[in-house]
């Protein structure tokens, strides 16, 4: 039985770490891309160093794989600029990471997906999509990777192609180390239990949809915020 092929951004740390331990690599082949390539790395895994920022170099990075059956789209950037001082550089950088890579690996990806007639997308948003964010590029861009899976969802249905997303509040992950503590104590009393979520709680979350969801939750969002933002 041939393996099927996932390709996640990000898998290095993380979320994306978490989510990688979950997949049995006897029944899957898995490829990371990120910038870095963790020190620890798993055998049984393919990781490859490319920036996301390089949008026009996607096209040519796919090309150079075998067919994709599942995208995850993990990678994800977040700063600490306030909206009147925002960095031009990093400004653009944080756009191309969090929504234009999404948006070409799916475009690129899809491809085959649609021939294959099948195929699984799942995109690592956020709660900042919904609710606003101090990094306002952070949240304008995972608003934009939320209706990017609505739009992708509706154009690719017909292909049999499910696309959806997990909006995730506060999670124990080396970007909280970027949040003030008063801001991190005003985040943990806004949950229902008072407990950030672990990356590994995320990331079962993508794998389900990735593997075992039912065809028609499709352009669906899940949150997974704990009560930082009920609707």
């Amino acid at each position: 039985m041939t393996k099927k092929h996932i390709l996640i951004t990000g898998g290095n740390k993380g979320i994306g770490e978490a989510v990688i331990a979950l997949f049995d690599t006897n029944k899957y082949k898995i490829t990371s891309v990120s910038r870095t390539i963790p020190d620890k790395k798993n055998p049984l895994v393919d990781y490859i160093s490319f920036d996301l920022k390089d949008i026009s170099k996607i096209k040519s990075l796919i090309n150079s794989l075998e067919p994709v059956d599942i995208l995850i789209n993990n990678s994800g950037i977040m700063n600490t600029c306030t909206f009147d001082a925002y960095p031009e550089n990093e400004k653009m950088d944080l756009i191309k990471v969090n929504l234009e890579a999404p948006i070409e690996l799916i475009t690129c990806i899809s491809k085959t997906m649609i021939a294959q007639k099948s195929g699984r997308i799942v995109n690592n948003a956020s709660v900042a999509g919904h609710m606003g964010h101090p990094d306002v590029w952070y949240g304008a861009t995972k608003a934009g990777l939320i209706n990017a899976t609505k739009s992708f969802a509706r154009l690719l249905g017909q292909h049999n192609i499910l696309v959806n997303a997990v909006a995730a509040g506060p999670v124990e992950t080396d970007m909280m180390d970027q949040i003030p503590d008063a801001r991190k104590e005003m985040m943990l009393k806004g949950t229902y239990n008072g407990k950030f979520a672990e990356a590994e709680d995320i990331a079962k979350i993508i794998f389900w949809l990735a593997t075992d969801s039912p065809p028609h939750i499709n352009g669906t969002c899940i949150d997974a915020n704990n009560g930082s933002f009920p609707r």
